[in-house]
């Protein structure tokens, strides 16, 4: 996690990378590349919270236990219930969170579809849970940069141009390799 102020906005920006989330109270700028990962931008529009999180998989498929809290939140599943979590533990209400999902790009022919694997989990958790999505921009073949304000809940996303999709395909690859050498370990409380 990367923090700094924009100088066009001056606003203070946190670039989340995959497995990671954020949440903030204050008027800051989220902010993350997508390409077949997703990102969940939740708020609480009464409580003035709101969070971002990025995930690469969809569900941890050798979890032993349902307990489990994977590195980094390299998984949907657990991605999702730490940035709820952490939105509740901020003040936020369940009733309340918005949704916007964001991502799940098939960026390479060549590679397996797990963008749609990853889009098709985020609106199972997010229907089963009982939440709402009010916004969305998933799928197709584009790469994305997403800005989210969480205090106001606006989004700005920015469909990217082949020439990035090399090198996130890279990004992703790596990323992928490190993770599967990484063990599950933690805890998260799930719903």
């Amino acid at each position: 996690m990367q923090k700094s102020v924009d100088p066009a906005e001056g606003i203070t920006t946190i670039k989340i990378l995959p497995g990671e989330f954020y949440v903030t109270k204050l008027e800051e700028r989220i902010e993350t590349v997508l390409g077949s990962c997703i990102s969940a931008c939740v708020r609480d529009p009464i409580a003035g919270v709101g969070g971002m999180n990025h995930f690469m998989l969809p569900v941890d498929k050798n979890s032993k236990s349902p307990s489990a809290l994977s590195g980094a939140n390299r998984y949907g599943n657990y991605a999702m219930e730490n940035l709820v979590n952490a939105l509740l533990s901020a003040g936020a209400k369940r009733e309340r969170l918005e949704f916007k999902l964001f991502g799940g790009g098939r960026i390479m022919s060549s590679m397996t579809n797990v963008g749609w694997y990853n889009i098709g989990f985020a609106f199972d958790y997010v229907y089963t849970e009982g939440f709402k999505v009010v916004s969305q921009d998933i799928g197709d073949i584009y790469p994305r940069k997403v800005l989210y304000y969480p205090l106001t809940g606006r989004v700005r996303v920015r469909r990217l141009n082949a020439m990035h999709n090399e090198s996130l395909v890279d990004e992703e690859n790596r990323y992928m390799t490190n993770i599967e050498s990484k063990p599950v370990e933690g805890d998260v409380e799930l719903f």
